[in-house]
């Protein structure tokens, strides 16, 4: 009953109607008779822009939780290291990131016999491989900050009184250290994660076809401008809502209170 009349306040209900009124324009003023036969095309294209963030994201958070603690209690020689890397992905543009990684490493591959003759060159000779690879790195230097600041927020009394009961490093790590650290991190990490999102166009300029190359390609071949813009925004901000969601399902069940 509360959440029926705090939805039925003057501003929403303006902004409802604003929003439909917008709706019905676009459905009756624009052309979309371009969309059964593009969309095969924008299927495929948002599966590969859906799976190469999901594999981004998974693979960059397991790079960062190795880079955010070597920074909060490694030795130099890994900390160091580390530190360099998250400066220098932090510090340049993810686009240039991709360009030196398609088209430097991209063209030294094919000069080199034995990976041209090994198994994985008809993967290494595709663009997609890169693709990943820079949006993993650009993700793992961002989030290994965060996981530095989150690892040194973890109370050192927990962790020392996980020492005093003779409990191993890794044991420690598993059970105490990573668990708090992340939870610490996750609204920060479900905002990384919808940047991660807005980031995945750039693979469509090393020829990846995901959605955003579909919705380019229906531009080029029938010179409508504002439909396929239109319908990829919407496409972005439904993708959007659902990491919201689930970031927020995540938060939900974790512990009202870290110590």
């Amino acid at each position: 009953m509360i959440l029926s009349r705090a939805f039925w306040q003057p501003h929403r209900i303006v902004m409802a109607l604003v929003v439909l009124a917008i709706v019905l324009w676009c459905a009756l003023s624009l052309r979309w008779d371009w969309v059964p036969k593009y969309a095969p095309m924008a299927a495929l294209g948002l599966w590969r822009t859906i799976w190469i963030l999901a594999l981004s994201i998974l693979f960059g958070l397991l790079l960062a939780i190795p880079l955010g603690l070597a920074q909060a209690v490694g030795p130099w020689f890994l900390a160091w290291p580390a530190r360099a890397f998250c400066t220098v992905i932090r510090g340049t543009p993810l686009l240039l990131q991709l360009w030196l990684l398609y088209y430097g490493l991209g063209s030294l591959f094919p000069q080199i016999p034995w990976i041209r003759q090994s198994d994985l060159w008809p993967i290494l000779r595709q663009a997609w491989p890169y693709g990943l690879l820079a949006l993993t790195l650009s993700f793992a230097g961002y989030e290994g900050e965060v996981m530095r600041g989150a690892f040194k927020g973890v109370p050192k009394g927990q962790l020392e009184a996980a020492k005093a009961m003779g409990m191993p490093r890794l044991t420690t790590l598993r059970r105490i250290w990573l668990p708090q650290a992340l939870h610490r991190v996750l609204p920060t990490l479900g905002g990384e994660t919808v940047l991660q999102l807005k980031a995945t166009p750039l693979v469509a300029t090393i020829t990846v076809v995901d959605i955003y190359a579909v919705a380019s390609r229906v531009r080029q071949d029938t010179f409508l401008t504002y439909e396929p813009l239109l319908l990829l925004a919407v496409i972005y901000m439904a993708i959007t809502a659902v990491i919201v969601l689930i970031f927020r399902w995540f938060e939900n069940r974790r512990p009202a209170k870290v110590a």
